[in-house]
């Protein structure tokens, strides 16, 4: 009786884990306003929307509450906590739900960020990401931008846990930087998400290619969620939120108009990808080394 009853008890176990071993998570590409309150109550209607279809994770785009463009990040920034962050934090607590804020202009001492609030199921603030790389760029003719001219960059790395996996987050230019996601592949992630906003010129040139290059050259998942395109915008943001699995190929994609896409993230998958082509235990740590330096 005690023998079936323990095999029982590990069947459930094995359950568990199966279950925990692969989870939901949705993309919430957002069309962005120039009407802060609009842009909350639609956020917070299709959180609950992509919690009703069964997303465990779900993440909204960067700079989802307000335009993106220097010109606006003073205008629509807040303190966290704030208007934004209180509803962020409530729509998760109400759907039990892991919720990464995308970005907001976060204002603080007189300084202006982008920043990404990640909240848990009970509502708790689980980490604060303020970009690190500022988009600063010129491409003649085509575009240029410079976030420095209003914003401050954040100092620090930001992970957080799950009952799935560890999740490192990352803002749009932050993608670019290769080293940032090699860390946080060595400190245990395995979904990196970055909230994004490419254009019309990076975005069909590099927004999937350095996705699945982060993907590859880390053997985790990757998620970029975008606004939704407005080509009436002052910047028009390419869209196209993708999810890139292991092996570096998309396994979900957005295309420019509003919607929620969803997809789910196989943890089994992740690790056989890791045995069969065993490269991270097969660095060459004698010869070469990215490190955390804070």
């Amino acid at each position: 009786g005690r023998s079936r009853e323990r095999a029982g008890r590990s069947r459930e176990r094995a359950g568990r884990s199966r279950e925990r071993a692969a989870f939901r998570l949705a993309l919430i590409q957002l069309h962005v306003s120039a009407v802060k309150s609009d842009n909350l109550q639609r956020a917070c209607g299709l959180v609950r929307e992509a919690s009703a279809k069964g997303a465990k994770l779900v993440a909204l785009p960067e700079c989802f509450n307000s335009p993106y463009g220097t010109q606006y990040f003073k205008e629509y920034a807040e303190k966290i906590p704030g208007e934004s962050t209180q509803k962020l934090s409530a729509v998760a607590k109400e759907c039990s739900i892991y919720l990464i804020g995308g970005s907001i202009p976060e204002e603080d001492g007189g300084k202006l960020y982008n920043t990404c609030t990640v909240f848990g199921p009970d509502g708790a603030l689980l980490a604060k990401h303020r970009k690190v790389h500022l988009f600063d760029i010129n491409v003649p003719g085509k575009i240029q931008f410079r976030e420095s001219e209003t914003l401050s960059p954040g100092n620090s790395f930001s992970m957080f846990d799950t009952p799935y996996c560890k999740v490192g987050l990352g803002i749009c230019y932050d993608m670019r930087f290769a080293e940032m996601a090699q860390i946080y592949g060595q400190k245990g992630c395995q979904l990196l998400i970055y909230p994004g906003a490419f254009n019309m010129t990076t975005g069909p040139a590099h927004w999937e290619l350095l996705q699945r290059g982060r993907a590859v050259d880390n053997q985790l998942y990757v998620a970029t969620v975008s606004p939704a395109r407005d080509e009436k915008a002052s910047y028009v943001a390419w869209g196209h939120s993708t999810v890139v699995n292991p092996w570096g190929e998309v396994i979900a994609k957005a295309g420019a108009e509003e919607t929620v896409v969803y997809t789910d993230i196989d943890l089994k998958k992740l690790a056989e990808i890791r045995q069969q082509i065993p490269i991270l235990s097969q660095k060459r740590c004698d010869l070469y080394g990215v490190e955390m330096k804070k």
